[in-house]
């Protein structure tokens, strides 16, 4: 199993988001990614809303740093760890859009894109971005289909119910052969496209058990990745605690585990950091080795 992180900062969440994060910008997403870089931590990942409506803000948190740019700024600083979107809402964007921006940040960061996708859940966001929201998981199958065959070539074709094009260059494209793909969703038509279409599933709101009981129902392919979200972690003051979380997440299928860490300022989450590492890797955990030193 692998340890991944949920970016503090980039997402203020209402029922997740702490104190030091509401006055941190982006030193302290740049130093949190640095510190996780060199313990070798597995992935970041940002997650992508647009332009939240005020009263779902309230609910769902309006703050959302755009996972591209984001992304791209870390990648200059930071030596091995991958970036992961969770999620990018497909409905959002034109499958070669995808390609063009996410290839370059994959060329940018050295292949080191993780591409997670959903199909959306927000209406009034795809109403004010003018996307369509019926029919959407349709038309998020045939989006990730087209994104897959455009990712590893300047010259893609496509042709599918919803999108069809050829006799087009998008330069640069992605380094990586195969840009991981992580379908993000609750349901088992969720799990179905990340088996058909992805290498991995990142649920989210679902139980360790849930999720056990929905992979026992599909047969999933050699590599197959399973991300679970492990929840506010917190390894100094509750190690025992975060022992028994991990291996309930192992224990229900994850491959890969991302974590979010409980602190009270950034000295403490980098400290936190390193807790993990070495309680993880105590645990049977995979770390990349150490990395050479930031850029």
């Amino acid at each position: 199993m692998r340890i991944g992180l949920g970016l503090p900062v980039v997402t203020a969440y209402p029922p997740t988001t702490q104190d030091w994060e509401k006055g941190a910008g982006i030193a302290e997403i740049a130093t949190a990614a640095r510190v996780a870089d060199a313990l070798g931590f597995h992935h970041l990942t940002c997650s992508e809303h647009v332009a939240v409506p005020d009263e779902v803000a309230a609910v769902r948190g309006g703050v959302y740093w755009d996972p591209l740019a984001t992304f791209g700024y870390l990648a200059a600083i930071t030596r091995q760890i991958r970036f992961a979107t969770s999620v990018l809402v497909l409905g959002y964007h034109h499958p070669l859009e995808v390609a063009k921006r996410y290839g370059t940040l994959d060329q940018v960061s050295g292949g080191r894109l993780v591409l997670g996708v959903g199909v959306g859940s927000l209406q009034e966001e795809f109403e004010l971005l003018g996307a369509e929201f019926d029919g959407r998981g349709a038309r998020a199958d045939d989006a990730l289909a087209a994104i897959r065959s455009a990712f590893p070539t300047g010259t893609p074709s496509h042709t599918g119910p919803y999108y069809s094009y050829g006799g087009v260059t998008v330069e640069p494209h992605a380094v990586q052969d195969r840009v991981p793909v992580w379908v993000g969703g609750r349901s088992g038509r969720a799990l179905r496209r990340a088996v058909e279409l992805g290498d991995g599933f990142s649920p989210f709101a679902l139980s360790p058990d849930e999720v056990a009981t929905m992979l026992s129902r599909v047969e999933t392919p050699e590599g197959f990745d399973v991300v679970l979200p492990s929840g506010p972690v917190d390894p100094l003051g509750d190690p025992d605690g975060v022992r028994s979380r991990l291996d309930s997440l192992q224990a229900a299928g994850a491959t890969i585990v991302t974590a979010s860490i409980a602190a009270t300022g950034l000295d403490h989450y980098t400290d936190q950091l390193d807790a993990l590492h070495s309680l993880a890797r105590a645990q049977g955990a995979v770390f990349s080795p150490a990395a050479e030193g930031p850029r």
